[in-house]
């Protein structure tokens, strides 16, 4: 039993419709010497290059469903992320057209929507959430306007049941693997695209959900004459009759570029016979040695006047509903930012708001880890400053670097959730739909009062149970460092997530760096026994300023004239003399605290640059 499909309501309007030609179209697989070559003074040797897509030669046209077929390895792929403007132009030979012009493909990926094959969305947003934080990133008008839209949508793709229900995802139980390939697919079509490039639309569903995706694009096509170009391995029946164009792909050369059934008639004309119960796309793929690889220097005259009437009947269908737009078109209707400055990190921070509640591992654990380890610590650490005495004097500190080493290393446990973050931005961005600035400063303001909280839960009972110097100020101070400390420790972490290609890698990465600081923060080793050649790290060191404060706060201004060591009666160590051993003077207690700061800003400056970095080549 079929599916329904809602028909979709295009309003009674014209719209834009975009042919998409390839000309004598070539990549070849840089190799990892090319990648390099800009480090090397000498000239890049000429090698042998392997090419992916050679001379591919197809077209895409408005109001049809084109379909790029091949066996694994063919180029399909390959082929779809270059029309997408996924992979630079500057590394592909040969031409992409849009009605005739070279693509503007900053432009392009704008008014185009571009679905993976894998389905990046947030796991714990729901479908909704997730239509409406997509639409109200690309959609001008505010949350009226978005929400029409995504009600309108909604019904479209057939979620109407799933609304309220969480995406899901991995271990995040959700919606079915069906309804989540029309949710990836919705998310690009919430600024209703004259051009949708799918790849895989039906990998790994079932037949019956396969054919409700491929259905669902059939209506878009027949009534709002959008050009839809998708990959797929191998279509059944009922799916393969859904398709209007064909581009059969073998070792990156075009078997076949047209309709199905003049596919089945060069079948036929080669001599073979197509099996029963085999579908002709089946039976090609297993055959396309037999025919002929399609390139500029290889024209088939057998078929040319068949695909030359073929041709001129989908340019009728132009006619009778929807306007062609030409090159000037596409570039004047090149959106910008659909948001403000100031919109676009409310609407971001709103979105990370939603997923840092919801996910329990950065949440909830955090919240009762840091509840649980303040209880814990204070009660192994309890008024262990009663007795004087060398002994008492180095547990206050090793509990200090404790603390410190606790508050530093846990925060690395959000990285898989910034890597997850990473995917999605780098799709969004390279969409258009807002800027990499906007990004990095909703992250940090989210997390302000988030780990102001955590930084609460951990100093209330620590410090009191410990015995710290008791006063009301002392124990202020001793929070906002602890806050600022968590701060460095996330900026810490979502600067190298933005870096590294993996959760392994960021792990091993940060984990050496959290150790080399600890072990140049002072606590093992005094500045002076620091050799000269690794005092930069001295100053690097995420622990050095923190520890310096705890020190001061507990053993400076009226905590001065406390003694810290006594013999026969007699004060041999008061706390201000402490401090000056260890070279700290008052006014540190203010100027660490800035340069803490200027580590979070740094360390935020850093994400930003790498993540521009990352969307820069991706644009270009």
């Amino acid at each position: 039993m079929e599916l329904p499909v809602t028909t979709p309501d295009s309003g009674g309007k014209k719209k834009g419709s975009y042919t998409i030609e390839t000309k004598n179209l070539s990549y070849a697989l840089p190799s990892l010497y090319d990648e390099l070559s800009w480090i090397f003074c000498c000239k890049n040797p000429k090698r042998p290059q392997k090419f992916i897509i050679k001379d591919v030669n197809c077209e895409a046209r408005p109001g049809e469903i084109t379909a790029i077929a091949g066996p694994s390895g063919a180029g399909k792929t390959t082929l779809l992320e270059i029309l997408a403007g996924k992979i630079s132009p500057t590394k592909v030979t040969g031409e992409v057209l849009v009605n005739g012009h070279p693509v503007n493909a900053k432009c392009f990926r704008r008014l185009s929507g571009y679905v993976t094959q894998e389905d990046a969305l947030f796991p714990l947003l729901t479908v909704e959430e997730t239509l409406m934080y997509s639409a109200l990133l690309r959609l001008q008008g505010g949350k009226k306007e978005a929400a029409n839209r995504v009600g309108v949508l909604i019904k479209e793709l057939g979620l109407e049941q799933v609304t309220g229900a969480r995406v899901g995802g991995g271990s995040n139980r959700g919606i079915s693997g069906g309804e989540r390939r029309r949710v990836s697919i919705g998310v690009e079509l919430v600024h209703d695209p004259a051009v949708i490039l799918i790849d895989e639309p039906t990998s790994g569903l079932d037949s019956a959900s396969a054919l409700h995706v491929i259905s669902l694009l059939q209506v878009m096509v027949a009534h709002q004459g959008k050009t839809i170009v998708l990959t797929i391995h191998q279509p059944g029946f009922r799916i393969l009759e859904l398709f209007d164009r064909l581009v059969l792909l073998s070792n990156g050369g075009v078997v076949h570029n047209g309709s199905l059934e003049y596919l089945e008639e060069r079948i036929k004309f080669s001599g073979l016979q197509i099996p029963p119960h085999i579908n002709v796309l089946e039976f090609a793929i297993d055959v396309t040695g037999s025919l002929v690889i399609h390139t500029s220097e290889t024209p088939n005259v057998h078929f040319q006047i068949k695909d030359h009437g073929e041709k001129k009947e989908s340019l009728r269908k132009d006619d009778e509903g929807f306007t062609v737009s030409n090159h000037n078109d596409m570039v004047d209707k090149c959106p910008s930012y659909a948001n403000s400055y100031v919109e676009e990190i409310s609407i971001l921070g709103g979105r990370f708001c939603k997923n840092i509640f919801r996910t329990k591992q950065l949440f909830a654990t955090r919240i009762i880890q840091a509840l649980v380890a303040g209880f814990i610590l204070g009660s192994i650490f309890m008024n262990a400053d009663n007795n004087l005495g060398q002994v008492a004097l180095q547990t206050r500190l090793g509990f200090f670097a404790f603390s410190l080493t606790f508050l530093l290393s846990t925060m690395t446990e959000g990285l898989p959730i910034f890597l997850q973050e990473r995917t999605i931005f780098m799709r969004e961005t390279s969409r258009g739909a807002y800027r990499v600035s906007s990004y990095v400063v909703a992250n940090t303001i989210v997390f302000l009062p988030f780990l102001l909280m955590v930084g609460l839960l951990y100093s209330v009972p620590v410090y009191w149970l410990v015995g710290l110097r008791g006063s009301m100020d002392g124990f202020l101070y001793f929070a906002m460092v602890v806050w600022i400390v968590l701060l460095m420790s996330n900026s810490f972490t979502a600067c190298f997530s933005a870096l590294v290609p993996t959760f392994i890698m960021g792990t091993s990465i940060i984990a050496g760096l959290m150790g080399s600081f600890f072990l140049f923060s002072g606590y093992f080793l005094s500045k002076e026994k620091i050799p000269s050649y690794w005092i930069f790290m001295h100053y690097l060191s995420l622990f050095k300023y923190p520890f310096e404060c705890f020190l001061i706060n507990e053993y400076g201004g009226k905590g001065g004239k406390r003694c810290l060591e006594s013999e026969r009666g007699e004060c041999k160590l008061f706390a201000i003399d402490f401090l000056k051993q260890q070279d700290l003077k008052e006014s540190l207690k203010w100027t660490n605290l800035a340069v803490m700061l200027s580590f979070i800003l740094g360390y935020r400056v850093l994400c930003y640059l790498i993540l521009w970095c990352r969307c820069y080549r991706t644009r270009n």
